[in-house]
């Protein structure tokens, strides 16, 4: 039988649940709001909270710096690489779940430590190799790097959401004819469909925030949103009210994103947790 909740302490966890709700929103909050305020305002001492609602920084911002061919880099650097990397994620998931090795594990752990190494360390190898290859300032050549880097979490999720599925429904399409190809795609995807969906949203985050490489390796045709908002960090000072209507647009694609699918990422985040 399951333990009841009183009322009172229901309450209690909403009340709580909705101040570290605000906490954590609030810096998204106070980006918006900074937005729609003039330069004097964003650097005004006490803050101003309420703004003036103007939509200057928000033109100017669109007149210096084309916001929609940047908007276009990052949806097709984060899809593209989302994608590249489910295909090479969902077999390689597949063979690490159901046809283990005693190396298995070590070769996760492996895919894993790589991400332990900071970026800085290979920035230099890298730009000469995109420098001599052609790829600097290409889509195409930050869409292999961002499938490179989110690669191990791609596999290390999927591999997770596979060891749930019963290995009996595998064997049974087997049994009845199935080829791999068939068993990968007829049977095996189409249950692990929540754990894909929330693995496929969480790269696509991961690699439309991805800042580091997006800057160092791109200077105007590739540049996604990230180098968007670093341009507007100059030599002559930080211009809040500016870098806050550059941020505003460029997070918010992915917020709303996000608000869409929140039921799809929960659903598949705890995929498997409760039997």
């Amino acid at each position: 039988m399951a333990r009841q909740v009183s009322t009172r302490r229901k309450l209690a966890f909403t009340a709580l649940a909705w101040i570290v709700a605000l906490i954590l929103f609030f810096p998204i909050l106070w980006t918006i709001l900074t937005s729609f305020k003039t330069e004097q305002e964003a650097i005004a001492s006490p803050p101003m909270i309420i703004p003036s609602w103007t939509i200057e920084n928000y033109i100017e911002v669109q007149i210096r710096s084309d916001y929609f061919r940047h908007f276009f880099n990052s949806v097709w650097i984060s899809v593209g690489s989302t994608l590249i990397a489910l295909l090479i994620a969902i077999p390689s998931a597949w063979a690490m779940a159901f046809t283990p090795t005693p190396r298995t594990k070590d070769v996760l752990m492996w895919m894993l430590s790589t991400k332990m190494m900071p970026a800085v360390g290979v920035l230099v190898p890298m730009y000469l190799i995109f420098r001599d290859t052609g790829a600097l300032d290409t889509v195409w050549g930050l869409t292999i790097v961002l499938t490179l880097i989110n690669l191990p979490i791609v596999i290390w999720m999927l591999y997770t959401y596979f060891r749930e599925i019963p290995v009996d429904i595998l064997e049974a399409a087997r049994m009845d004819g199935a080829i791999l190809w068939k068993e990968l795609v007829y049977v095996l995807v189409p249950m692990a469909v929540p754990g894909i969906a929330s693995t496929l949203l969480l790269n696509v985050i991961l690699a439309w925030n991805e800042a580091f490489w997006t800057i160092n390796l791109t200077a105007s045709k590739a540049a996604p949103l990230t180098a968007f908002i670093s341009s507007f960090s100059s030599p002559q000072g930080l211009f809040w009210a500016k870098l806050s209507a550059a941020s505003t647009l460029a997070i918010a694609p992915i917020l709303v994103l996000g608000w869409l699918s929140q039921k799809q990422l929960v659903r598949g985040l705890t995929f498997g947790a409760v039997k």
